[in-house]
């Protein structure tokens, strides 16, 4: 495959300048109007701007935008209004019979950059609504992105550079996605800024699952961590966590079982149940980690959308991280939350947690990692496992720990940090997924009874999973 040519930020604008049928309007708020100045300084610019405009007071910024229900002004909600208001404005004031060849676009980001102490980093929301035909309909890439240089001039500029790839992306590569987010970070340091969400929309993308876009930005090395909700659309971690319970359970869902819907059913009823957990402010999360989806050491897309498209199914909010230890998983959780955290563990699970290979590049260990872990408000609560061939029911206090780690173990199991799952549903506790995925494919009936309801249907309609193949 022929290597990708980076152009320089000025070539990028410049180019988009010299093509004489785009044409739209900047709205940029909070970091200056750092994208616009590339396109001026670069040349032609008058062939591209129609407009361009800062209403960086809060005042005039209401005035035009109208005014945020929660106050705030760096949100996906002041970004979208930026976005109708600057393109309507365009088709008001330019005559299509002047323009017939025109693809107007309106590109606007809304910015909070490092403060003056240093204390917050900074983050914005950046997004284009643009034509790729002069009659077409429009479509809408959003993102939302973190600063993480140490001084507002770089933030700054990063983020001109960021607006430039972005409006050139949008023109240039809408046909293929996957190469578009890559741009994204041309001339960008990778360690200057973090995207956490992509949506595209509009008639251009009506192809596109923006959870595999989720699934890139984590392949590419962008974030960590990205959350989709049951509609498909990614949500910000940052605005769905901040200041709530939070109730994790991991797992490879391929597919998901009755089990599965039972530990995270008993899970919550424990946790819920705590004086320190509001149920009306707890957000469930299903994660399925980066190494749960390799297949073969690379990772099949298809296989992820199946199991994305059954949790979606079920309401589900899921997560994707590339946190393969626990107590990273627990450290993002608290950049959004200091409120109690539960994670639900099966009891072989729980028993991989006191492996100390999990945490060799740990200076400290596995005493740094559970330090990490439970001096954040943390409850590990533990689902039974019933061993059908001897009947024997193994819980917390069965686990192998190495007799070096049982005095860490004790004393969590004495703080009640590490809690049993009491109540379960010993009816299904001979169903795993492996063998029911083993049962889809070959197609031997009678694994429509291991899944929740409606999940059978699902996997038939849409033939996940190999299911096309069956029989």
């Amino acid at each position: 495959m022929k290597d990708r040519v980076i152009l320089t930020t000025a070539q990028k604008a410049l180019k988009i300048n010299l093509n004489s049928d785009i044409y739209g309007i900047f709205a940029e708020i909070g970091a200056g109007q750092e994208t616009v100045r590339e396109f001026f300084r670069a040349g032609a610019a008058s062939g591209t701007i129609a407009k361009a405009m800062s209403a960086y007071d809060k005042a005039f910024s209401d005035d035009i935008y109208g005014i945020e229900e929660d106050r705030r002004y760096v949100t996906e909600s002041r970004l979208r209004k930026m976005l109708k208001h600057e393109y309507n404005l365009i088709e008001k004031r330019l005559d299509r019979n002047d323009h017939p060849e025109k693809t107007y676009f309106a590109y606007a980001n809304t910015v909070a950059t490092i403060n003056f102490a240093k204390t917050f980093k900074g983050h914005g929301w950046m997004g284009i609504r643009f034509q790729t035909a002069p009659m077409k309909g429009t479509n809408d890439i959003i993102i939302h992105f973190r600063l993480h240089e140490n001084e507002a001039k770089h933030q700054q500029e990063t983020v001109g550079r960021l607006g430039t790839n972005l409006i050139y992306a949008a023109y240039n590569s809408y046909e293929d996605c996957k190469e578009f987010l890559k741009s994204l970070y041309d001339n960008i340091d990778g360690s200057a800024i973090e995207i956490d969400l992509v949506n595209f929309s509009g008639p251009d993308f009506k192809d596109v699952d923006n959870r595999l876009m989720s699934l890139q930005l984590i392949k590419n090395g962008y974030t960590d961590a990205v959350i989709f909700g049951p509609e498909g659309n990614n949500r910000l971690p940052a605005e769905l966590l901040y200041k709530k319970n939070i109730l994790t359970m991991r797992g490879r869902f391929r597919p998901v079982t009755k089990v599965n819907i039972d530990m995270i059913k008993r899970g919550y009823e424990v946790f819920a149940s705590d004086k320190r957990v509001n149920p009306d402010k707890t957000v469930v999360l299903w994660e399925i980690t980066l190494n749960n989806l390799l297949a073969d050491g690379e990772i099949d897309e298809q296989d992820f959308l199946d199991r994305a498209e059954i949790l979606c199914s079920l309401g589900q909010t899921v997560l994707i991280s590339n946190y393969q230890e626990y107590y990273k998983l627990v450290d993002y959780f608290g950049r959004f939350s200091k409120k109690r955290q539960g994670l639900v563990l099966g009891v072989d699970n729980l028993s991989e947690l006191f492996q100390d290979k999990y945490y060799r590049d740990l200076q400290g260990g596995i005493l740094e990692a559970f330090g990490r872990m439970f001096s954040k408000d943390l409850k590990i609560l533990v689902y039974p496992f019933l061993d059908n061939s001897t009947s024997n029911l193994k819980r917390k206090e069965d686990i192998d720990v190495h007799p070096r780690f049982r005095p860490i173990m004790d004393y969590l199991f004495f703080h009640n940090r590490i809690l049993d799952i009491e109540e379960y549903d010993q009816s299904i506790s001979n169903i795993f997924s492996h063998e029911v995925l083993e049962m889809i494919r070959s197609g031997e009936n009678g694994w429509e009874e291991c899944l929740p309801q409606y999940v059978d249907t699902v996997i038939k309609d849409k033939q996940l999973f190999g299911y096309n193949t069956a029989g």
